[in-house]
């Protein structure tokens, strides 16, 4: 089983707009905004109804980045440790 180093707070990731370069923020991972109890739910099985077919098999961790500046969400794809 692998794990998302981000989101057991064990490294932190900058990723920059590629709009306008500014260091965005990590808003968690995308699968927590499905709905209530997707918080709750194994994240193994909610990759594979998000949408994005290879973070599963790759193991990768989708989070959403928020720029300021441009006022846009981006899904960046974080490599989990196995």
């Amino acid at each position: 089983m692998s794990m998302c180093p981000v989101c057991n707070q064990l490294h932190t990731v900058v990723f920059h707009c590629p709009d306008c370069g500014n260091a965005g923020e990590d808003q968690g991972k995308l699968s927590d905004y499905f709905d209530d109890y997707s918080p709750y739910v194994d994240s193994d099985g909610l990759k594979l109804e998000n949408g994005y077919p290879a973070d599963f098999k790759e193991s990768q961790c989708p989070h959403v980045y928020y720029c300021k500046i441009c006022r846009q969400e981006m899904v960046v794809f974080i490599s989990e440790w196995t």
